[in-house]
């Protein structure tokens, strides 16, 4: 049972590493350098740490590309 448990962990946690890496291609940076991408995203978290403002600015940008997966 536990190792059932331990397989399904792994199952989400790739999935969920698939879905991010998604993201990246999604938002059109998928050749960009890795430290750019890492420095950009630590960047982001501070940010959003302190400025809700910001959070839903940005919320409703990516609200709008993903209202337009459709079209």
């Amino acid at each position: 049972m536990r190792q059932a448990s331990s397989t399904e962990a792994r199952k989400k946690d790739t999935r969920e590493k698939i879905e991010l890496g998604g993201l990246i291609a999604k938002a059109g940076l998928r050749y960009e350098k890795r430290a750019v991408l890492l420095g950009a995203l630590i960047e982001l978290g501070r940010r959003l740490k302190n400025d809700e403002t910001e959070r839903a600015r940005l919320a409703a940008i990516g609200a709008e590309a993903f209202g337009r997966d459709g079209e």
